[in-house]
């Protein structure tokens, strides 16, 4: 089974009349040499992982050695969502609390999944999870997302990157946000060109940005940038399903995104030399934290 691009796998999908995350079981499992079953099953250890870091970032206090530039912004938000009726609607707010959850986990040392990265690791779990829970959806649903989006994260991958250091925080969070609208047009109903349709919406807002973390850490900007991955995914998959298009073919909108990493320069690609890293207050961190 050969998936290059998305139209492999629309045209694979429309010939089986399959949805996304059938297709990424089977072709996993043929890669794997291993039965669907087991992949699955490897599946669902990654989602239990998913819920538990959402779980712990609300619940519990962070001791790690991480978490040196924000604590409790989960709670923060999660308070603030039961006090008043929040200006960006009640599951996209909560979403957001997840995203920062599962970063504050990661910065802490915590147990997480690297989905597609660890500096991009709350975005899946929030969009996917929030939906779960908006559409009163089982977890096999959730599963099912995190195949949708491994698709779309593979072809990404094959395509352009998935890392900052190569592509900047497009190829990260940018590419966590496509993965995370995919995954919830499909929990949604939505067929296979409206997922790709909806992940290049998110990519498309996202094109260009910047990897610049302050003293070279994914704390600052990568958390809150995590948040607006989250709500940029729920957002392309609303449009989305209400019947709005891509102008722009998922497979071109990726290509563009190679074409512009391979175009910031090294300061704006993970070396902290560049953006908000660069500025006073970055530098005044870097030199509390590190000495230097």
């Amino acid at each position: 089974m050969i998936i290059r691009n998305s139209i492999d796998a629309l045209n694979i999908c429309g010939k089986e009349g399959i949805p996304l995350y059938k297709l990424s079981i089977a072709y996993e499992a043929a890669k794997g040499d291993i039965s669907e079953l087991k992949v699955i099953e490897k599946m669902a250890d990654n989602f239990a992982e998913m819920k538990a870091s959402v779980k712990a970032g609300l619940s519990e206090r962070q001791k790690g050695v991480g978490c040196k530039m924000f604590k409790d912004d989960a709670k923060k938000l999660m308070a603030y969502r039961k006090t008043t009726s929040p200006l960006s609607g009640d599951v996209v707010s909560k979403a957001v609390a997840y995203a920062l959850s599962v970063m504050e986990i990661n910065c802490s040392m915590g147990r997480i999944v690297a989905a597609p990265t660890a500096g991009s690791c709350g975005v899946l779990p929030a969009a996917i999870i929030s939906t779960m829970e908006t559409k009163n959806l089982p977890d096999e649903a959730g599963v099912n997302g995190l195949f949708t989006a491994g698709l779309v994260g593979m072809i990404i991958g094959k395509n352009a990157s998935l890392s900052g250091a190569t592509g900047g925080c497009q190829a990260e969070i940018g590419s966590a946000s496509a993965m995370g609208a995919a995954a919830v047009v499909e929990m949604a109903g939505g067929t296979p060109l409206m997922a790709f349709d909806a992940a290049a919406i998110a990519i498309k807002s996202m094109m260009g940005l910047v990897c610049d973390p302050v003293a070279g850490l994914v704390e600052v900007p990568c958390t809150k940038r995590n948040g607006m991955g989250t709500s940029n995914a729920l957002i392309a998959a609303d449009m989305v399903l209400s019947g709005i298009p891509s102008v722009i073919p998922f497979d071109e909108v990726v290509w563009a995104m190679a074409k512009v990493g391979r175009a910031l320069p090294e300061s704006l690609k993970e070396t902290a030399e560049g953006g908000v890293a660069a500025t006073p207050t970055g530098k005044r961190i870097q030199k509390e934290i590190f000495g230097k």
